[in-house]
C-alpha cells in the first residue's frame, strides 16, 4: 500500500538535507547541487514544515542536525542510495530484472532445470527465482510473476503457454508376475499422487474397464512415489519423462500396456491483469522456442 503523500517529501529537499549534513553549510550544499543558497534554505524549511519536526540547528554560518534529524538523514541516505542504484541498474540493463516463478517440483527438476542454463546464457540480464508449489494458487496473494501449472486451461484470470502433454506409464519394481489384463492391477497394492486420485480409474477405463476407482497409498510428490515403486511398495502411474533413467537401468519396468495420455498438460501461466514485464516476455519467448 502506498503511504500518504504527506509522508513523502520531495527528493530535492531530501538531497539538500543529506548534503547539508555531510558538508555542514547551506552554501556548500548549494554548490554541490548547483542551486542557490536561498533554494537550499527554502527546501529545508519546507521539509521541516511538512514533517512537523525540527531537523536543523542554525549556528551562525553553519547548520547542524538535531538528534531526530541525524536519525532521519541516515535513513534518507539509504533511500537515496537505493534509488540511485535502481536507476543505474535500469540504464545498464533496461530489459532485465528478476522473474519469480512457481514450479512443480518434479517438472522443475526433470524438465526445466536441465534447460535453464541455456536461458541464462541467452538472457544473462534476467535472474530467475524458483519456488515450488504443488497446486494452483491466487497470484494476487503472492509475489510470483508466473507459474508452471499442470492441468487443463481452467485456471481463472490467467493466460497460458502450453509446454507439453503428458503420458503416464504403469510401472513397478522388477519381479512382479506378468499381468494378463488391466484389471489384474486390482489385486496389487497401488500407489498414487494426492493431487491425482482418479488416475488409476482413468487408466482402467482406457483399457476397457470403466467405473473403477481403486484405492491406493497416497504420496504428495512424484519423487517419493517413484521411490516407493522402486522399493517394491506397489504399482505406480508415473509420467514417462520423469522415469527415463529408472526404466533404462531396469529399476522400474512396465507392468501392462504402453504409455497412456494423461488428463492434463503442462503450461506456463501468468496473471492476465498484470503489466507485461520484460523478464517474463523473455522467458515466455524462450520457452515457446524450447517447446516448438
Amino acid at each position: 500500500m502506498m503511504l500518504p503523500r504527506r509522508y513523502l517529501p520531495p527528493i530535492p529537499a531530501l538531497m539538500a538535507l543529506e548534503a547539508v549534513d555531510r558538508l555542514g553549510t547551506a552554501s556548500a550544499a548549494a554548490g554541490e547541487l548547483s542551486l542557490t543558497q536561498g533554494a537550499i534554505s527554502r527546501a529545508l524549511q519546507g521539509l521541516e514544515q511538512q514533517l512537523g519536526v525540527p531537523l536543523l540547528i542554525r549556528e551562525r554560518q553553519r547548520l547542524r542536525l538535531t538528534p531526530a534529524g541525524q536519525d532521519y538523514v541516515a535513513e534518507v541516505r539509504k533511500a537515496l542510495h537505493l534509488l540511485a542504484s535502481a536507476s543505474i541498474t535500469l540504464r545498464a540493463n533496461p530489459t532485465g530484472g528478476s522473474l519469480n516463478l512457481a514450479i512443480l517440483p518434479a517438472f522443475g527438476m526433470h524438465w526445466l532445470a536441465p534447460r535453464l542454463a541455456r536461458f541464462a546464457q541467452s538472457h544473462p540480464e534476467v535472474t530467475v527465482n524458483l519456488s515450488t508449489r504443488l497446486r494452483p494458487f491466487d497470484f494476487a496473494g503472492t509475489a510470483f510473476d508466473a507459474a508452471i501449472h499442470y492441468g487443463r486451461q481452467d485456471w481463472p484470470g490467467v493466460d497460458y503457454l502450453k509446454l507439453m502433454d503428458e503420458e503416464v506409464l504403469a510401472v513397478a519394481a522388477p519381479g512382479l508376475p506378468p499381468l494378463t489384463r488391466a484389471t489384474d492391477i486390482l489385486a496389487q497394492p497401488l500407489l498414487q499422487l494426492e493431487s491425482r486420485p482418479g488416475d488409476w480409474g482413468r487408466w482402467l477405463a482406457h483399457h476397457g474397464a470403466p467405473g473403477q476407482r481403486p484405492p491406493g497409498m497416497m504420496f504428495d510428490q512424484f519423487a517419493t512415489l517413484t521411490q516407493g515403486a522402486i522399493h517394491g511398495m506397489g504399482l505406480a502411474l508415473i509420467p514417462t519423462f520423469l522415469i527415463q533413467r529408472e526404466l533404462a537401468e531396469h529399476r522400474l519396468v512396465p507392468v501392462f500396456g504402453p504409455p497412456v495420455a494423461a488428463l492434463g498438460s503442462y503450461h506456463l501461466v501468468w496473471p492476465r491483469a498484470a503489466p507485461s514485464r520484460a523478464p517474463l516476455r523473455s522467458f515466455r519467448d524462450w520457452l515457446a522456442a524450447e517447446t516448438a
